[in-house]
């Protein structure tokens, strides 16, 4: 039940974005768009539907400036935020084809850390986030990602 709800606040949340894009049309001058982060809930929706939604609206807004992400896997990776959020940018539009749970393990005033379990059809991605409260606004801090 909770994934169902979960589900549908970001399928709303991608509708609003994408209506309030579609209401500037074609000719309107190019703007950031504000997405709204004022709790953790929201940066979290967000965050699930820019990495498996294609979801490109607010992914600046998206990441603390000392955001990283890293990779366990045989060669261990470690990515900054410009390179994370230049690669979800050509992902655009991309759905990915796997069944989203979410777990929050963890949370205060200040910071929550959620496990998000990406179910493929031969494989399984888990993704350890951490969001922060950056001012009025909650923001990811850290990814760390393990495949099986």
């Amino acid at each position: 039940m909770k994934a169902l709800v979960k589900t549908f606040a970001a399928a709303a949340l991608i509708a609003v974005s994408t209506f309030a894009m579609a209401a500037e049309g074609p000719g309107a001058k190019a703007r950031k768009t504000n997405i709204n982060l004022s709790t953790a809930d929201f940066a979290l929706e967000h965050y699930v539907a820019v990495t498996t939604e294609g979801e490109s609206v607010g992914v600046e807004q998206l990441f603390a400036a000392d955001f990283n992400q890293k990779i366990q896997a045989k060669n261990a990776q470690s990515h900054s935020r410009e390179a994370v959020i230049k690669s979800l940018k050509k992902q655009k539009g991309e759905k990915l084809n796997c069944t989203v749970s979410t777990d929050i393990l963890e949370e205060s005033a200040d910071f929550k850390v959620a496990k998000i379990t990406l179910n493929f059809e031969k494989f399984t991605k888990t993704d350890l986030v951490t969001l922060v409260r950056e001012g009025n606004d909650w923001k990811v801090s850290n990814s760390i990602n393990s495949y099986k």
